[in-house]
């Protein structure tokens, strides 16, 4: 996101949500605000079970959303098209993408596809469908919809429906190039004992019905543990059911991530927030200084991210873990999720990219040395970030 945007992000946000036609805030309303982020914090996190659908009609959670939470939101699309854009069957390079947002809240992911190809040096045109059970969400995400397309240079239209996304058979009839379900697919069927498998006949039914051929089902979740293991059981029954996983994944095989009770998959891309989530971090103690989220991208045909990268790529999943003496990484890649350490007295100019990874780097290695328990840089290994 450009500093432009977050400046007029920041601006317009503040603007929508005021009762006055000041685009600042004082101290008091800040206190006040801060309040309504740490309830609504709470809401997302560990108290879900009784998050409302609803949640957006309440003012005080509408505005903390809209100023704390979405500016972060929109970035996360990002990744993952920029991801679908380095495939050399120039995936999103048509003239018109018809675009269905499923669960679209107040159009935070619209906001961020819009971000993200006005950066594009060929614009294609966007055809945005949003489709949200609740009407205030709707109305919301027309008003954002309507303030930033007036600034930003975009040949983009949105239509709206009140629906409830679960009764698939009344979403309208058309075919779409991009679905999107953000931060939804872990409220679908939520109370239901069978729900893996009803997000699964519902991902079925949508992707059959709604994409076309060369479509691309775009997934994000919240960073948490059950709704990133929920998304991951999901992942594998759909790969049994012969759907293709473009990214993050680097293998069609089981998840190795839920073999463990205690592992999941997420990404943690370092961000600089606007002044006003700075100044809201400050108040509530929490940090929004990097973006977490897990996210999944399916396709009907066998196209992957896989096709543009060297045999044998790996993708980190874990954070830098650093003791007395040596650097890991967790990977995931052919062979699973492995532990690759290097040890400092190996450190080498060959090899010393390897202490530049960060989690959600996509690396090759060679000459790595297979311990059998462990894979281990030398001092000959050569270590290259793809991306």
């Amino acid at each position: 996101m450009s500093q432009y945007l977050k400046t007029f992000l920041e601006y317009t946000l503040l603007k929508y949500i005021s009762d006055s036609r000041s685009s600042s805030l004082t101290a008091s309303e800040l206190k006040t605000i801060a309040s309504d982020v740490i309830q609504l914090s709470n809401l997302f996190t560990k108290e879900r079970k009784i998050l409302p659908s609803q949640y957006l009609n309440n003012k005080s959670l509408r505005r903390a959303y809209i100023l704390y939470f979405l500016p972060s939101n929109i970035y996360k699309i990002h990744l993952p098209l920029k991801e679908l854009s380095l495939h050399p069957k120039k995936i999103l390079s048509k003239k018109l993408l018809k675009i269905l947002d499923l669960g679209s809240g107040p159009g935070t992911t619209i906001l961020g596809i819009l971000d993200f190809f006005s950066n594009q040096k060929k614009m294609p045109s966007l055809e945005f469908t949003a489709i949200d059970s609740v009407a205030e969400n709707l109305s919301i995400a027309k008003d954002l919809f309507k303030l930033f397309t007036e600034n930003i240079n975009i040949d983009a239209s949105l239509k709206t429906f009140k629906i409830n996304i679960e009764k698939a058979g009344t979403i309208p009839q058309d075919t779409y190039d991009i679905i999107i379900l953000s931060n939804i697919l872990n409220e679908l069927f939520y109370e239901d004992n069978k729900r893996i498998a009803k997000r699964v006949s519902f991902l079925n039914t949508i992707i059959d019905k709604f994409l076309t051929p060369d479509g691309s089902c775009i997934i994000i979740e919240p960073a948490l543990r059950e709704t990133t293991r929920g998304m991951l059981d999901v992942r594998d029954n759909l790969i049994k059911n012969g759907f293709k996983i473009y990214s993050p994944c680097l293998i069609d095989e089981p998840c190795p991530a839920l073999l463990n009770p205690k592992d999941w998959c997420h990404e943690d891309i370092p961000w600089i927030p606007p002044v006003i989530i700075k100044e809201l971090d400050k108040l509530t103690g929490l940090r929004k200084d990097s973006l977490k989220f897990s996210y999944l991208v399916l396709r009907k045909d066998k196209l992957s991210l896989t096709d543009v990268l060297e045999k044998n790529s790996y993708r980190i999943v874990s954070e830098p873990l650093i003791s007395k003496g040596k650097l890991e990484f967790y990977i995931c890649g052919h062979g699973g999720r492995q532990l690759v350490t290097r040890l400092d007295k190996d450190e080498t100019p060959s090899n010393i990219q390897f202490q530049k990874l960060q989690r959600g780097d996509i690396v090759v290695f060679e000459a790595l040395i297979d311990e059998g328990k462990r894979l281990k840089v030398g001092k000959n290994t050569v270590v290259k970030k793809q991306f």
